[in-house]
């Protein structure tokens, strides 16, 4: 399915190798996802799901290849330049949540702004904002610690939206997660994409949430089934 805000080519992943040592993980794999798509990786756990995760998130390197991210090559940036451009233009959900325990969860999902360059005052605009969307804001002043599960990895959702990213990148966000909490979390990703207009990359083993997806890329043995 093809959803009425696929403009233009948001991820461009040419041709790319990676290798551990002597153990091949990706295999000339190349791809692309337009911008507002919602789109799934599934396969096998040890197919290569999560390293092509990684590289297109540019916390990883491939050997070969390029991953052109809203029109930038990010193979060609250096560190500084890349940790410039991922606090920008990309949102990370993990399984687990990663959420600092000592600040709360308003504090939490101001941080990326703040590392960003913006002022306190203006991450909190932005992330009260994000808190009310998801239900959240009275939950604003409480420490994960005194979150449900569900309500953590909301809280890290927001903390991956706070700069407005133009590509969230999630590595099975519901794993951590019982069904009902689950389900919620799917039915979000496609609410937060119709609201802020934003690419989402899962990673899962979720069939409902793969389902779900404007489409499926399957991984197998380092490469894309077609």
């Amino acid at each position: 399915m093809v959803n009425r805000y696929d403009s233009s080519t948001m991820i461009q992943v040419q041709n790319i190798f990676k290798s551990y040592g002597s153990l091949q993980v990706l295999k000339d794999v190349s791809l692309e996802i337009r911008q507002g798509e919602v789109v799934s990786i599934v396969g096998a756990s040890g197919a290569g799901k999560t390293t092509l995760l990684q590289i297109m998130g540019t916390l990883d390197r491939p050997d070969s290849g390029k991953v052109l991210i809203d029109g930038t090559d990010v193979t060609t940036l250096g560190e500084r330049q890349l940790a410039q451009f991922r606090n920008r233009k990309i949102g990370f959900v993990f399984q687990f949540h990663n959420l600092l325990p000592e600040f709360t969860a308003l504090e939490n999902v101001c941080m990326p702004a703040l590392i960003g360059g913006r002022t306190m005052a203006e991450a909190e605009i932005e992330a009260s904002e994000l808190l009310e969307f998801l239900n959240l804001s009275n939950r604003a002043s409480h420490k994960p610690s005194e979150l449900s599960g569900g309500e953590q990895q909301r809280v890290a959702v927001a903390r991956a939206l706070v700069n407005r990213p133009a590509v969230i990148l999630a590595d099975e966000p519901s794993g951590n997660l019982d069904s009902t909490h689950a389900t919620e979390l799917h039915e979000l990703f496609f609410r937060l994409r119709d609201h802020y207009r934003q690419t989402f990359v899962i990673v899962t083993h979720n069939r409902e949430l793969a389902e779900m997806s404007d489409r499926q890329i399957t991984i197998k043995d380092g490469g894309i089934c077609l």
